[in-house]
């Protein structure tokens, strides 16, 4: 193998051949100048037999110096001895981690089957090995309901993404979550393991519009309409003003009620327009979801248009939402609402002491939500109204602990509106 590397008096060319051994002082000279060592940069010498005229002093100075050659406990260079494939190895390493040359240098290549051995890892060699990105959480949840409907649970989620890199603009992600019901009851009761795929998409750009296409997380009106995974494909475009068209199925109800795992809905497609006047950002949203499960199976409609105003670490917001469904007009159903919220700070999992509280006000009829992206228990076919507050603190870094209560009630029930109160308290850890 012939290595050049560029030099101010023309190019160093330095041969290579399996087996080779070296004359020691030739070898390090050429090393220096294929490192860009020139003859005019001087070091201190630190070997003995090397005197300041010899045609190698500045040479072997400078990479000694360098921390690149070192030479014998007596402190002699010793020159003329040999040097096997395996020494040449531990000087490229050596220069390597100085920074002396990248790890595409041809040195680099040569050497990589002595350099593997010495344990050293060489990025282009191993260019794939980075190329999926691992990340995750753990949510540890307890959860109290009271008033007309009782009852609790402490459950533990935790979370695997995989990110993969397809090229310069594309990327696969996928995730998979493992759920564990710690109160001696439900399907993992005995140590099972409930472990599902719950997303799997490709997300990239074609020109200047973005695509997300797989099974991702929906999230439509700020999660007041819906919040859960969707099988479809999203296409973004615009800066100032951002345009979003999606279109699929819908997957699976709120993961909170008893009807988790459940279809939601079926096929749905979507219309959203955002953009920022000042202090103020402004979302419309149109939804058209079919066949939706707690509309008894009729198709839904849903017009939202929401504004949020924020000074310094305080947002102010309120959205409107309206719904047109035969399910509303069959049984009489509110087909309007709205949400007022109020949110100061943010706790996030990078600084610790970092705090974020937040207080909602709702008000929805049945024809407004599919799965809302609250931890609250409700019915969507009756609507529902009430208060949410929350306080969300970083423990530590990477650890956020969060409480939230909830005071809804039904807003159209037939039986009776039923007072439904949750107290949701976790502790989510990132790595």
């Amino acid at each position: 193998m012939e290595h050049e590397a560029a030099f101010p008096y023309g190019i160093v060319k330095i041969k290579f051949l399996k087996g080779d051994i070296f004359m020691k002082k030739t070898l390090v000279l050429a090393m220096a100048m294929a490192l860009g060592v020139s003859a005019t940069a001087f070091a201190a010498n630190p070997f003995s037999d090397v005197p300041a005229g010899h045609w190698a002093y500045a040479s072997v100075a400078k990479l000694a110096a360098a921390g690149v050659v070192d030479g014998y406990p007596d402190g002699t260079f010793k020159g003329n001895n040999l040097m096997t494939r395996y020494e040449m190895a531990q000087i490229v390493a050596k220069a390597l981690a100085k920074g002396a040359i990248g790890s595409d240098d041809k040195l680099v290549g040569e050497f990589a089957d002595e350099l593997d051995n010495l344990g050293v890892r060489v990025a282009k060699l191993e260019k794939n090995s980075d190329n999926v990105k691992i990340t995750g959480n753990i949510r540890a949840t307890y959860v109290n309901y009271s008033g007309d409907a009782t009852g609790n649970y402490t459950k533990l989620r935790s979370r695997l993404f995989l990110t993969g890199a397809v090229n310069d603009n594309w990327n696969f992600v996928s995730m998979l979550q493992n759920d564990q019901d710690l109160n001696g009851s439900g399907d993992n009761a005995n140590g099972d393991e409930n472990n599902t795929f719950q997303r799997a998409y490709l997300t990239g750009k074609i020109g200047q519009v973005g695509v997300t296409a797989g099974r991702y997380e929906g999230f439509i009106a700020e999660g007041n309409v819906y919040d859960n995974r969707v099988d479809a494909v999203q296409l973004t475009a615009g800066k100032t003003v951002k345009l979003t068209a999606e279109a699929g199925k819908m997957s699976s109800a709120s993961s909170v009620t008893a009807d988790a795992g459940t279809s939601a809905a079926g096929k749905f497609y979507r219309g959203t327009i955002a953009g920022n006047i000042g202090q103020v950002a402004l979302e419309a949203n149109y939804v058209k979801a079919f066949d939706v499960k707690k509309l008894g199976g009729n198709d839904d409609q849903i017009y939202t248009l929401g504004a949020n105003y924020t000074t310094g670490k305080t947002t102010v917001g309120a959205m409107y939402l309206k719904g047109s469904s035969d399910y509303n007009d069959i049984n009489d159903k509110d087909a309007k609402g709205y949400v007022i919220s109020l949110a100061y700070g943010a706790a996030k999992a990078n600084k610790v002491g970092s705090l974020g509280v937040w207080a909602k006000y709702y008000n929805q009829g049945a024809s407004t939500v599919i799965a809302h992206t609250f931890n609250a228990a409700y019915k969507p076919e009756f609507g529902f109204k009430g208060y949410g507050i929350g306080v969300d603190y970083t423990l530590a870094k990477n650890m956020v602990a969060g409480v939230q209560y909830f005071a809804l009630k039904d807003k159209d029930n037939a039986g009776g509106n039923l007072d439904r109160n949750t107290l949701w308290s976790q502790l989510i850890v990132t790595f």
